[in-house]
């Protein structure tokens, strides 16, 4: 009963400041966020620490529908479309914002600084394609950053992913002080990368046969709930990559059945109370009395990876010889981060061998999400304004009414 009234607790908090972010123009999830800080243990204690403890299971299962959503948009044909320069744009300014982010943490004075460095770099990698979405929406842009946007977004959380668990279990052994060997440092990371790809394939391609003797809307439904159930599952009794595994059970599904699409739409209907669930559970572990022992590196980490999302989207942007604008605007439409990494963070926290370096992580995490999402989607905004890419009349401040039907338009 004390889990159910958490949830409960956790979802009117939720529903509630969702109502003010509306009011101001401000993401959802930014509302979830900050719900959960003002519930949680270290304001009003309406969700106590062990009521997060025991309510793990319901931020990983969101983890998992968040990666299993993440590889349903991974279509082969899609990715041929695009070509070359959207990929190379993607990967150069993943590459770069994670080496700068690791190279400057490690200059951070704290205890831990190899693997909090090897975890900040990775998680600085991922952007948020909703906000960005909602942006892009909201003020009807149309251009070559706004099409080169949209892409490289659905493109950099995949890319992310894989640079997370390489770096998730390099951390691993440095936490514990264990020997640096090949086995430690390569094959062991690569061999979970690999099993994670391997079981989420087979399970996506079990998904897509099995669909085939459904037809209803509620029992294909169910059919995806027990797949992401299996591979969270799954991930955790063979220790992988719940991400990883997710994701690649969305991917092959997603290029194995022509109707994909309109499947992977009805757990639109299911994930919303879920995903809020997993935002303010989130918000509820942020720790403001360890803040004064990782100011120095929340600021380190926002500032850096600024700078790296924008240096490399413009360096990705000369090599693929894109537009002017495209190499002036992408970066900073890039800024948004949200729930990848959240759920990064919270795969660091739910690891024993990281327990000395968790709160450290999801602090800086949390504390940058909320600024990245409290200022994105406005610079978002000013860069495709300053490319010429929102009609005359929409790039001016909105009556907030007039915002509030717009975005619900959009949605």
């Amino acid at each position: 009963m004390k889990i159910l009234l958490t949830l409960a607790i956790a979802m009117a908090a939720g529903l509630a400041l969702s109502r003010l972010m509306k009011l101001l123009n401000l993401p959802n999830v930014t509302g979830y966020l900050v719900a959960g800080i003002l519930a949680g243990p270290f304001v009003l204690n309406l969700i106590t620490t062990s009521d997060i403890e025991n309510t793990k299971l319901i931020t990983s299962t969101a983890l998992g529908f968040i990666a299993f959503s993440i590889g349903g948009e991974f279509k082969l044909n899609f990715i041929k479309k695009l070509g070359g320069k959207i990929i190379v744009i993607t990967v150069v300014q993943a590459v770069v914002t994670v080496l700068l982010v690791l190279l400057a943490m490690l200059f951070v004075p704290g205890e831990q600084r190899i693997p909090r460095a090897l975890l900040l770099g990775a998680i600085a990698a991922a952007t948020a394609p909703a906000a960005t979405l909602l942006v892009v929406r909201q003020y009807r842009a149309r251009g070559p950053v706004t099409d080169t946007l949209l892409p490289v977004t659905a493109l950099d959380d995949a890319i992310g992913l894989m640079i997370f668990s390489l770096c998730f279990s390099l951390a691993q052994v440095f936490s514990t002080g264990a020997e640096l060997t090949v086995t430690a440092v390569l094959l062991e990371p690569l061999r979970e990368i690999g099993l994670s790809l391997l079981v989420g394939g087979a399970m996506g391609a079990l998904l897509a046969l099995v669909m085939r003797f459904f037809r209803s809307n509620a029992n294909r439904l169910c059919l995806m709930l027990v797949a992401v159930f299996s591979c969270v599952a799954l991930s955790e009794l063979l220790s992988l990559s719940s991400l990883l595994t997710c994701m690649m059970l969305g991917a092959v599904f997603a290029n194995m059945r022509t109707d994909s699409v309109r499947i992977l739409e009805l757990c639109e209907d299911w994930t919303p109370g879920l995903f809020m669930l997993f935002f303010v559970l989130s918000g509820a572990e942020l720790n403001f009395s360890i803040l004064t022992t990782v100011g120095v590196a929340g600021i380190v980490y926002i500032l850096t990876r600024s700078i790296g999302k924008y240096s490399g989207a413009y360096l990705g942007s000369v090599l693929a010889h894109a537009e002017p604008n495209v190499r002036k605007y992408l970066g900073i439409t890039l800024l948004p981060q949200a729930g990848v990494a959240i759920g990064m963070a919270q795969m660091v926290a739910a690891s024993p061998e990281l327990s000395a370096v968790s709160s450290q992580v999801v602090t800086v995490a949390l504390f940058a999400t909320l600024i990245y999402e409290l200022a994105g989607p406005v610079l978002t905004k000013l860069s495709l304004s300053k490319a010429g890419e929102i009609p005359a009349g929409m790039s001016a401040n909105l009556p907030l009414v007039q915002l509030f039907k717009r975005r619900s338009k959009a949605k």
